[in-house]
This record gives C-alpha cells, structure tokens and sequence, in this order.
C-alpha cells in the first residue's frame, strides 16, 4: 500500500509518499516541497491573495500529477493556518477538490500540534526529563512539552514567521529596537506556554523540521559542521554554533543572506524572524540544549493513519 500527505502549510506546500509493507512498517518513496507563501500580503487581513491563491492551486497539480505517478493508494491532505484563518479558505480547498480530486482537511490548531507531536515523538528519542518541542510555521506556531511518558500540554499561537514578518516589517538588516518590539509581543503572546514551562520545566528544546533544517544546513554550510543526512532524523546541535548562526543571520540583510551557505532560497525572508522566535524561548526558558527533528505534521499524519489500521 502506498500513502501519500499532504501538508498545506502557509509557507511551504509538502508531499510525502510512502510505502507500508503487511506488517505496515514504512518506507518513504518520494517527498517534495513548493515554496507557495500561501499568506503573502495578506494573512493577517484574513484571507487569501490572488497570486498565492494560484501557486497553491498549481502546487496541488503538481502533486496530482506525482500522486498518480507513484500509484499512491490512499491520500491524506491538511491544511493548516493561513487556510483555516482565510475567508475563502474553504473555497480553496473546493476548488482544489474540483480541479484534482484532493481532500484536504482543514485541522484546528490543537489537532495540528497533536500531529506534530506524534511526528516527533516518533523522530526524537524522549526521555523522563520533559523536552519543549517548537514547530515554525508561516501562520502558526506550535509547542508541545512531552516526555518519554507522553504529552503533558500543548497550544498553537497566531504568530508564524510570515504573519510576524508583515505585523512587524522589519527594516533591513533588522534593527536592535525591532528585535526588542519582537520579543515584547512574544512575552505577552505566549504568557500561557511561560507559565505551562513553569510547571512542567523542560531541560531542552526540540525543533521540528522546517526552519530547523536550516540550523544544520548553515551550520553544515557555513561553519564545516555536521551534513544532513537522509537516514538520520534527530541531531543534537551544538550550542556555540546555533550562536553562530544565530549571530549571522540576525545581523544580515536580504543580499547577504542570499550568499550564506546552507540557507534554501524559500527561508530567505522569515529566517530572520524564526532565529529571533528561537532565541526568544532558548533565553526565556534558560534552556541549553537544542535537537532538531527532521519530522514534524506530515510524518505524524501517516503514524497516526498507520496506527489506526492496525
């Protein structure tokens, strides 16, 4: 059998296919990613812009056309923040079931970090102390706080990269004071997940996928550090070079950042703001220890799809 997700997230439009063999053991057969920036110019007045409106038509087409190609049994589709936020979110999702045959679900939030969480889990090997796990999306921000014995809390908050980048627009390269204001407004937006760490008072962070991936690229990249691997889906990061690479990206402007190795071309313009959101909770929340997960919703989807046909 094979399966396939979909993960129509603001900024990024994900496929995952796998194959599930009789004993529904997995292996993946093809992944791909377009950069649709689903929210540009408009996520925060609550709906869907023309331009992106198409690029997420045109990405589900594309998928389409893999989905059949792989000859991919059953299909799971989500969509997330920008599209359950959007006015005409659910004429997209119609209009893609219309021109594809594709479902796409659009999950609340809590759903979302639920999925996340089983991705992680899944990726990561928990331990008795509790791990913060963080999932960077364009709309919406997930935190999970989890041990080895299962999910303790978790919430989703409205303040995704994109969403912040166009609330903030930050000058270029982003000034100290800008920094500041970022951070003040996640004091206040993220009072409840402050307060949840209190109790639960996690030793690590975990970063799952998306704007992770590229603290090991860069790392990789620009300071000779340890190479993505394909197999590999967790990597303890070494603290003195996030600070590097934090530094780096905090400190450059657009042009710059287009030279710096191991960033992708699609994280050019929210890395800035995703480094300070990461900075934010290592520093408020006095943790010293950094993972990253390569899995996050979609690997999560087909755990949870999988377990459920046993």
């Amino acid at each position: 059998m094979r399966l396939a997700v979909i993960d129509c997230g603001t900024n990024t439009f994900n496929l995952l296919i796998i194959e599930v063999d009789p004993n529904l053991k997995y292996s993946k057969i093809y992944n791909d990613r377009i950069s649709v920036k689903l929210g540009q110019g408009s996520i925060n007045q609550g709906f869907i812009d023309r331009e992106p409106y198409n690029r997420g038509i045109e990405a589900l087409k594309k998928f389409k056309t893999d989905i059949n190609k792989y000859e991919v049994t059953k299909v799971l589709g989500f969509a997330t923040s920008a599209i359950r936020d959007a006015k005409n979110g659910v004429q997209f999702i119609n209009q893609i079931k219309s021109e594809t045959s594709i479902e796409i679900t659009i999950i609340d939030g809590e759903r979302e970090a639920e999925l996340i969480y089983l991705g992680n889990k899944e990726a990561v090997q928990l331990t008795p102390n509790t791990s913060l796990i963080m999932d960077i999306g364009g709309g919406s921000n997930e935190f999970i706080l989890a041990n080895n014995n299962g999910l303790l809390w978790k919430q989703s908050f409205p303040i995704g990269a994109a969403r912040m980048l166009e609330k903030f627009n930050p000058s270029d390269p982003i000034t100290g004071a800008e920094i500041s204001a970022i951070n003040n407004y996640l004091a206040e937006e993220l009072e409840p997940l402050i307060i949840a760490a209190k109790k639960y008072k996690p030793s690590e962070l975990v970063g799952s996928s998306g704007a992770f991936d590229s603290v090991i690229e860069i790392i990789c990249g620009s300071f000779n550090g340890e190479p993505v691997c394909e197999s590999k889906t967790c990597y303890e990061i070494n603290m003195d070079n996030y600070n590097n690479v934090s530094r780096l990206i905090t400190n450059s402007s657009y042009n710059e950042r287009k030279n710096i190795k191991g960033l992708v071309a699609m994280r050019i313009d929210m890395i800035v703001i995703s480094f300070i959101m990461i900075d934010f909770i290592l520093n408020s929340l006095n943790l010293s220890k950094l993972r990253v997960s390569s899995y996050s919703l979609k690997e999560g989807a087909l755990i949870d799809y999988i377990k459920s046909s046993k």
